[in-house]
């Protein structure tokens, strides 16, 4: 799926401080109409390392209203979360009714990270795929909206990404170790997410493939997304 990405799309600086105002308004207007009638939104962003997922999920929250809105940075697993299924911690993050949530990666580090690094047996990855299907499935018979992105980008951006946080003294604290040695890792991380995206991408539950090279093309599209995701459940409910 990641070869049909046009990864030559951008916005000028001109378009997107123009329509960047108006996407936001509008999703306001969304995030207090799914509080009055009770609608949860789960809001999943995988993506590369460096490829725009918190400049994104900022541009998405900056202007709505914190009240019922929560943003999960979701990292290693504690040693409670560990003695449970690998989504239980997943359920205590999901919204109440009529409340916003947006995960900074998923429950779909158990066929990415997990899987490369060999956290989770073969087997254990791989019916993942059937319980996240069937876990979406049930978000949405619930009424659920749920909107998945995949942040893509070019190998080469992410390096030219990569050497600026290295020498920006405000933005060194975003560049690990362990950042670059996943890079090395490059091809594996490759097949996993071609595979999840094969495996998970469903008619209730459907990937979002966001071209990040530009940022500012990669911010509208996702919250364009957003908001016609809102509107369809909407009008279908």
């Amino acid at each position: 799926m990641l070869e049909s990405v046009d990864m030559t799309l951008k916005t000028d600086k001109k378009q997107y401080e123009k329509e960047l105002p108006k996407l936001q308004l509008r999703l306001l207007r969304l995030q207090q109409t799914v509080r009055e009638r009770d609608v949860p939104v789960v809001l999943v962003f995988e993506g590369w390392d460096a490829s725009g997922k918190g400049g994104a999920i900022k541009r998405l929250t900056e202007k709505l209203d914190p009240r019922g809105l929560q943003v999960h940075a979701i990292g290693a697993p504690t040693t409670e979360e560990l003695a449970h299924h690998y989504l239980w911690r997943f359920w205590t993050r999901l919204p109440s009714r009529g409340g916003t949530c947006l995960l900074d990666r998923s429950w779909y580090g158990r066929v990415l990270v997990e899987r490369v690094e060999k956290i989770a047996e073969e087997a254990e990855w791989r019916r993942a795929y059937r319980e996240i299907n069937e876990f979406e499935r049930m978000l949405v018979d619930d009424r659920t909206v749920l909107a998945k992105f995949w942040m893509h980008i070019t190998f080469e951006e992410q390096l030219r990404r990569f050497q600026e946080r290295q020498e920006d003294p405000y933005k060194r604290w975003k560049i690990t170790d362990e950042d670059w040695r996943n890079r090395e890792r490059n091809d594996q991380y490759l097949a996993a997410v071609e595979d999840m995206l094969a495996q998970t991408h469903t008619a209730c539950a459907p990937w979002t493939l966001v071209e990040g090279d530009c940022k500012r093309y990669a911010r509208l599209k996702t919250i364009h997304t957003v908001i016609d995701a809102i509107e369809r459940a909407l009008a279908e409910w």
